[in-house]
């Protein structure tokens, strides 16, 4: 059914969950919160608790890529970093677009951006960037991050942006780079990851696979 939809829509989709644009995204945030003097400790637990997400997606794709670190019953090399940045981000960027308005409508926001990271995890299937496995960690990482941030929000002070200036700032990497174009992310960590393994090749779905089947016809 995802092969029906027009080919040009899933790649729209999913630049919403690249790297170059969801990081700085998430400096924005930094600023928004950290600008405030009564919201600068909201601002380090974005921090902390967004870097503890993105050093869990790192390590898991370093793993799979330099040692073949991953689950081949389930298809799973690593949790999709789209997905999961977009489940980090786009919640606490809607929530901050609704500042102003009253709590129910700041949930209301913060849910609408995390079905917005669900769509884009679609998006990665759609694609075949990414199998189920992957997506639906990926997206219960980012959940869990945002989610976090959030409740640890819920009784603390929060700043009262306009929705207009949020949404432009955290638009300005569609003025750096032209949309769709995806950030070279993936070669990055596969020169990492060849550097700290050792090797001079990188694990890739087709070694998993290889393994996975391997294993059904009694090889390994």
């Amino acid at each position: 059914m995802l092969s029906l939809l027009p080919q040009t829509l899933w790649p729209a989709v999913t630049w919403f969950g690249d790297s170059g644009f969801l990081l700085p995204a998430s400096l924005w945030i930094t600023a928004w919160l950290g600008l405030p003097r009564g919201t600068r400790v909201s601002a380090v637990r974005w921090v902390l608790v967004f870097g503890l997400g993105c050093s869990v997606i790192l390590v898991s794709k370093l793993a799979f890529l330099g040692w073949g670190v991953g689950i081949a019953a389930i298809d799973f090399t690593g949790f999709s970093g789209h997905t999961a940045l977009s489940a980090s981000i786009w919640p606490v960027a809607a929530w901050l677009m609704a500042s102003r308005q009253d709590h129910r409508a700041r949930v209301a926001a913060a849910v609408i951006g995390l079905m917005f990271a669900a769509v884009i995890g679609v998006s990665r299937i759609a694609l075949d960037a990414h199998s189920y496995s992957e997506v639906l960690a990926g997206f219960l990482l980012g959940a869990a991050v945002s989610g976090m941030f959030l409740w640890w929000q819920h009784r603390s002070p929060h700043p009262r942006l306009s929705w207009l200036l949020v949404a432009l700032s955290l638009a300005t990497p569609a003025l750096l780079q032209r949309p769709g174009t995806a950030a070279p992310t993936q070669s990055a960590l596969e020169v990492i990851a060849m550097r700290l393994a050792g090797t001079d090749r990188v694990y890739t779905r087709a070694d998993l696979l290889a393994r996975r089947n391997g294993s059904r016809n009694g090889i390994e």
